[in-house]
């Protein structure tokens, strides 16, 4: 599975984002899907993830309430619904695909090359 993501850009604090992770080469309508990210001199750390039928959708506490993860299995993509973008969201978003459920682990066998989103305050 080839992953790309897109949408990221530079916005002021509470304006609202939309990322989407298209995917190729294989269909995700099995695959568990999730978003990390990863600021400028920290860890990659988790944002969310969705189950193959939106059965089970967690969230990071730190964005629990302003973002929503979604999928669309006929278009093959992912998306991140952003709200309320604070300038502690600044950093390389990334969409991670896999058949095995690794929650908050990033262990995602799939990856996207990121896309960069800017918080200004």
């Amino acid at each position: 599975v080839q992953l790309q993501a897109f949408g990221g850009g530079l916005v002021q604090a509470g304006d609202s984002l939309r990322l989407s992770c298209a995917a190729s080469g294989r269909t995700i309508s099995r695959y568990y899907m999730a978003w990390f990210r990863q600021a400028p001199g920290q860890e990659r750390e988790f944002v969310a993830d969705i189950s193959w039928s939106d059965s089970n959708i967690h969230y990071s506490d730190s964005v629990k309430g302003r973002f929503t993860i979604s999928r669309d299995n006929a278009q093959n993509t992912v998306y991140l619904q952003m709200n309320s973008l604070k300038p502690e969201d600044t950093a390389v978003y990334y969409c991670a695909a896999d058949s095995t459920a690794w929650g908050t682990r990033p262990d995602f066998r799939f990856w996207g090359q990121g896309t960069l989103v800017t918080v200004s305050s």
